[in-house]
C-alpha cells in the first residue's frame, strides 16, 4: 500500500508542473515542506538553455529582442504584478488587467495571484520568521532562489487575494502558470523561422530566438527580479526607520526598473511610485504615468507629503 501511495504521490508531482491543483499535501491541508526537486528541473533547464548559444549563436535581431522582452516583462512584474495586484497601487480596466497579467505570466514568475499573495505574506511578516524569503532569517541564498523551490511556498496564499480570486481568467493563469510560458517559447520559435525565411538578412532562426529572447532574457529577469528580495536586505541605505532591514539601491532601482528604492517601499507599500524623490529613478512610475495618460491605468495612488518626512532616521544608513 506504502509503494502504490508513493506512486500515486510522484505521480501528483510530476503533474504540478501543469496543473497546480494536483500539489500533493499532507493530511493538514499544508504542501510538504523541503524543495520540491522535481519541479527544480525545469528552472535548471532554463539556465542550461543558455548554454545553447554556443550551437545557435548571435545575431543583432536576436539581442534586440531579448532585450526588448526584458523590458517588457519586468515592466510587467514591476508594475502590474507588484504595483497593482500585490499593492493595488492604481486602478484599470478587467481588459488591461487580464493582458498585463499575461505579459507577466511570460516572465515565467507563476500566475499574479501566486505572486502577490506571496508578496502580500512578505510584507505582514518583514524580516520576521515567517517571512518566507527573508536573508535574515533563512540566509542570502534562501532568500535569492530557495524559498519559492519550497513546497510550503507553492501553494497561492488565497487568504491575501480574495478580491482577484473573482476573476476566473486570472484564476486559470494561475492553475496553469507552466502554459503561457510554453506558448511564448513556442511563438518565439516560430517567428524565429518565419525571419529566417523571409528575411535572412537578419541571420537569426528559430532556435537562436528561443535561447536568446526566451531562456537568456529570462534568466536574467529573474535574477535582476530576485535580487529584491536578497541583495535589497542586504546592501543600501536606509532613509527610513522601517521594521525590517528594507534598503534602496541605485544600482538595483536601475537594473529593475525603479524597485531598487525598496526602503521606500516598504516605508509606504501603497504608492505606485518607488522613488519618492524626483532623482530618485523609477522608470516603472514612468510607464505607469505614460499609460494613465492614455487612460488604460487611474487612479494611481502617490505617497503622501506628511510620510515623505515621518520615521526618518538621523542621520544616513
Amino acid at each position: 500500500m506504502g509503494k502504490i501511495t508513493s506512486g500515486a504521490s510522484r505521480w501528483r508531482n510530476l503533474l504540478t508542473w501543469f496543473d497546480n491543483e494536483a500539489a500533493v499535501v499532507n493530511a493538514a491541508g499544508v504542501p510538504a515542506r523541503g524543495i520540491d526537486w522535481p519541479r527544480v528541473l525545469p528552472f535548471v533547464a532554463m539556465h542550461l538553455g543558455c548554454c545553447a548559444v554556443i550551437w545557435v549563436g548571435v545575431s543583432t535581431a536576436a539581442v534586440v529582442v531579448a532585450v526588448a522582452l526584458y523590458a517588457l516583462r519586468m515592466f510587467a512584474i514591476t508594475g502590474f504584478y507588484h504595483r497593482y495586484f500585490s499593492h493595488q497601487a492604481f486602478r484599470t480596466s478587467r481588459e488591461a488587467q487580464f493582458v498585463f497579467a499575461l505579459i507577466g505570466a511570460t516572465g515565467v514568475q507563476r500566475g499574479p495571484l501566486w505572486w502577490a499573495s506571496q508578496h502580500r505574506h512578505h510584507h505582514v511578516h518583514s524580516d520576521q520568521p515567517e517571512d518566507m524569503h527573508s536573508a535574515r532569517q533563512h540566509g542570502f541564498f534562501w532568500s535569492h532562489i530557495g524559498w519559492f523551490m519550497a513546497r510550503e511556498n507553492f501553494a497561492t496564499r488565497l487568504e491575501h487575494v480574495t478580491r482577484l480570486m473573482q476573476y476566473p481568467e486570472l484564476r486559470f493563469l494561475d492553475r496553469y502558470d507552466a502554459l503561457v510560458p510554453l506558448l511564448f517559447a513556442f511563438t518565439l520559435y516560430g517567428t524565429g523561422e518565419a525571419l529566417a525565411h523571409f528575411a535572412p538578412a537578419l541571420q537569426t532562426s528559430g532556435w537562436q530566438m528561443v535561447v536568446w529572447g526566451f531562456c537568456i532574457s529570462t534568466v536574467v529577469l529573474y535574477h535582476a527580479t530576485f535580487t529584491i528580495n536578497s541583495l535589497t536586505h542586504c546592501y543600501g541605505r536606509r532613509r527610513y526607520a522601517t521594521r525590517d532591514d528594507s534598503r534602496n539601491n541605485l544600482w538595483l532601482a536601475l537594473l529593475t526598473f525603479g524597485e531598487g528604492w525598496h526602503n521606500n517601499h516598504h516605508h509606504f507599500p501603497g504608492s505606485v511610485r518607488q522613488g519618492f524623490f524626483w532623482w530618485e529613478i523609477d522608470i516603472t512610475y514612468y510607464g505607469l504615468r505614460l499609460l494613465a495618460a492614455l487612460g488604460i491605468i487611474w487612479d494611481l495612488k502617490e505617497v503622501p507629503t506628511v510620510m515623505l518626512h515621518a520615521r526618518r532616521h538621523r542621520a544616513p544608513q
